[in-house]
């Protein structure tokens, strides 16, 4: 089989059972009860549409794509003043791009995903010692 070199977007969506995704340029479509579940669904799916063809996605050929105000609902642990403050920007601004009154701007947006990024990374490098 050969790799599939380019990147499938996937969107995902909110559910009354848990998410949904979908490729906009493509009839691929999947669910799952977390994110987590339908990343693993949505690589099964892009992959079964292209079985005839002999094409095999990896994890890395997924974009997912999610909307501020969903995002924020998923990811409670994140505080949207918080990361406003980390990230230099207003507060009440930030919180009105979660709650969907206003859009940012393309620069606002990489600022944000930025900030989140830089959030991961300071996470994923952190190890928690127990002590007795």
């Amino acid at each position: 089989m050969e790799k599939q070199k380019g990147k499938l977007v996937m969107v995902i969506e909110k559910t009354d059972t848990g998410y949904s995704a979908f490729a906009e340029d493509y009839p691929i479509f999947t669910t799952g009860r977390t994110i987590v579940e339908l990343m693993a669904n949505a690589l099964e799916a892009a992959n079964l549409a292209w079985e005839e063809e002999g094409l095999v996605f990896a994890p890395q050929n997924l974009k997912f794509e999610i909307d501020f105000q969903q995002f924020f609902q998923y990811y409670k642990v994140l505080n949207a003043n918080v990361l406003a403050e980390k990230i230099g920007m207003n507060p009440s601004l930030l919180s009105q791009y979660v709650q969907g009154h206003k859009k940012p701007s393309g620069v606002q947006t990489e600022k944000i995903l930025k900030g989140i990024h830089q959030i991961g990374r300071e996470l994923s490098e952190i190890n928690l010692i127990y002590q007795k």
